[in-house]
C-alpha cells in the first residue's frame, strides 16, 4: 500500500509507465483498462476520446492488434503532490502488422496519475502524433 501523505518520487512515477507499457505486452485489453480510473479520460492518437472503461477496452482492442511497444524518447515529470503526477513528454511506438513488418510511429504524450485507494491509476492519457518538422 502506498502512503497518502509522502510524495511519490519521479522514479515511481516512470515506473508507472513501464507497468502500462508491460499490460500492453500481454495483448489483454482488460490489462491495460485495469491502469485507467474509472472516470479517465483517453484522448488516443487516432481515435475519438474515450469516456468509459468500455470505450478504453475498445480502442485498446484495436490498438493491441498491431502488437504496440512504447519507448519514452523524452519526459517530464511533476509531482503536484501526495496523490497526484503528471509525466509528460515524448515517445515512440514500434508496431507490427499482421505480416510481421515493423513501423514506427512518434507521438507526444501526457499521463494524469492520481492515488486511489492505494493503486496510481490513469485519470487522463492524451497522446497525438508528432507534427512534422518545419
Amino acid at each position: 500500500m502506498v502512503s497518502a501523505t509522502q510524495l511519490p518520487t519521479e522514479q515511481q512515477i516512470a515506473a508507472l509507465f513501464d507497468k502500462w507499457n508491460a499490460a500492453l505486452a500481454t495483448g489483454d485489453p482488460n490489462r491495460v483498462a485495469d491502469l485507467y480510473a474509472p472516470d479517465a479520460v483517453l484522448l488516443p492518437t487516432v481515435s475519438d476520446i474515450r469516456t468509459s472503461r468500455a470505450g478504453i477496452v475498445d480502442y485498446f482492442t484495436k490498438f493491441l492488434a498491431s502488437k504496440p511497444v512504447g519507448k519514452i524518447q523524452e519526459r517530464f515529470i511533476t509531482v503536484l503532490d501526495a496523490t497526484s503526477a503528471v509525466d509528460t513528454g515524448l515517445y515512440q511506438f514500434t508496431l507490427t502488422d499482421k505480416n510481421g513488418d515493423k513501423s514506427t510511429v512518434d507521438a507526444r504524450y501526457t499521463f494524469v496519475y492520481e492515488l486511489r485507494g492505494g493503486r496510481w491509476l490513469i485519470l487522463n492519457h492524451h497522446s497525438s502524433a508528432l507534427p512534422s518538422p518545419g
